[in-house]
This record gives C-alpha cells, sequence and structure tokens, in this order.
C-alpha cells in the first residue's frame, strides 16, 4: 500500500536534510506506526505520503500511486488526521463536514453520523470555533473518515482527549483495521503504538533505527521483571 525507497526531503535545500535515505514498506491492512521525539522526520514523512510536501529525492509510491505526480484519483483514497486541527471556526461542525465531502468524486459517508461516531452530534450545528481544542481534534478525526479512506494517515489521535474518548478513538480506528483500512499511525506514545500496531519505526533526526513489530521489540529490549506483593501478620497485626 506504501513504498518508500531512499527518501531524502530538505526544507532549505542546502544539504541539510529533515529526512535522510528512509526506506519502508506499508502492506495492504496493515497498521503502521511512526514513531520518534518532536523534530525527528514525522511530520516530513507524512508530509511528502500525504502530498503536501514535495517529493524531492527518493521514490514513494502510495495507494498505487507514484508521488511524484500525484493525481486526484489518489486523494480520494486517502484520509488524513492532522494532530493540528484546521477546520473553519466560521462553519458549524456539521457544515464542516458537508463542505468538505464535496470535494471527493467518490461516494461519502454521513456526517451526521460520523458526528455520531465521536461524539459530537449534540453540537453538530455549533460554530466549531466554539469547540474545545479536544473538540476540534474529534472534528478533524471524523473529517479524514469521510471518503472511509483506503489508507488513512493518524497524526498523534489521541492528543489533548480524555481517557473515556481516547478509548473511544482507538476503538474506532481498531474497527476500520479489522474492515481493511490500512493506518499509518504518527505517534511518540509507546503504549498507543503497541495497542494498535502491527509494526512500528523508530526515526531519529531523520533517519529510521529501526522497524519491528511491538511484541518483538519488548522480547528484544524489555526488561524482564517480576513484582510481588506480600501481606504479613506480626503480632495480631497485618503489615
Amino acid at each position: 500500500m506504501v513504498e518508500v525507497e531512499g527518501l531524502y526531503h530538505s526544507y532549505a535545500r542546502d544539504g541539510r536534510y529533515a529526512v535522510e535515505d528512509v526506506s519502508f514498506a506499508i502492506a495492504k491492512g496493515e497498521t503502521f506506526g511512526f514513531l520518534g521525539p518532536s523534530g525527528a522526520g514525522k511530520s516530513t514523512t507524512q508530509g511528502v505520503l500525504t502530498g503536501l510536501l514535495q517529493l524531492q529525492k527518493g521514490a514513494v509510491t502510495v495507494a498505487g500511486h507514484d508521488m511524484r505526480k500525484p493525481g486526484r484519483a489518489m486523494f480520494n483514497r486517502i484520509g488524513v488526521s492532522f494532530e493540528q486541527s484546521n477546520v473553519y471556526d466560521k462553519l458549524t461542525a456539521l457544515e464542516n463536514l458537508e463542505f468538505y465531502r464535496k470535494l471527493f468524486d467518490v461516494e461519502t459517508l454521513d456526517p451526521m453520523e460520523l458526528l455520531r461516531t465521536v461524539g459530537l452530534d449534540h453540537v453538530a450545528k455549533k460554530k466549531a470555533g466554539e469547540f474545545s481544542k479536544g473538540m476540534k481534534h474529534r472534528l478533524t478525526f471524523a473529517r479524514s473518515m469521510l471518503n472511509r479512506p483506503e489508507l488513512w494517515f493518524l497524526d498523534e489521535p489521541t492528543t489533548g482527549l480524555d481517557p473515556a474518548i481516547a478509548s473511544e478513538i482507538k476503538d474506532i480506528v481498531k474497527k476500520r483495521k479489522e474492515e481493511g483500512a490500512t493506518i499509518f499511525l504518527t505517534t511518540h506514545n509507546m503504549y498507543i503504538a503497541d495497542e494498535l500496531c502491527d509494526r512500528v519505526a523508530f526515526i531519529i533526526d531523520g533517519k529510521i533505527k529501526l522497524v519491528d513489530s511491538p511484541r518483538a521489540l519488548k522480547l528484544r529490549y524489555g526488561e524482564k521483571l517480576v513484582r510481588i506483593d506480600a501481606r504479613t501478620e506480626v503480632g495480631g497485626t497485618r503489615s
């Protein structure tokens, strides 16, 4: 579903690379985690894969489309949920989704049903500018599902959400995977990656250092610890 070979990207085009010689592949139906600290190259890589940044050097294929010439057909097949919400503040939640669905050439899901899915149906007619950061994040997440994407890019999908809502978002991600979606998950949270991903890649200073399954990584690098809680009775009292 995604093939990246020898990807380089420089913002200043001066030989200093935000992403350097990055290569990986994502199979259809796989949830692939992209982990690393801030500034490691996660967003740059995602920007190239989604067509937001021009491919400068390397070979990148997304959903069968060469990213040297990304076409409209590709954007009908992918969905993107950004960490920084970019909804229209002067439109209501429902108007945001109704507007965005018109940009696709494929069948889209019902906006009200999507708002219901992310728990925003009760504010469907409220302007997004009045939303909290977490509510805007959920609206952005809902918007990314409108075209029922085959390839779904999720950038920190649970950021700024309370534990209950975050759990619901993760359940939605799991369900979409069961339905056959391929998911590219960008995060710095290993716990989320462990729960959702089939494989993860660690990128540091623009270079991929390691790619493997969460289970394999835990077996290889995790500490084997056993915690024992004991209760004793001394002089008729418990301690």
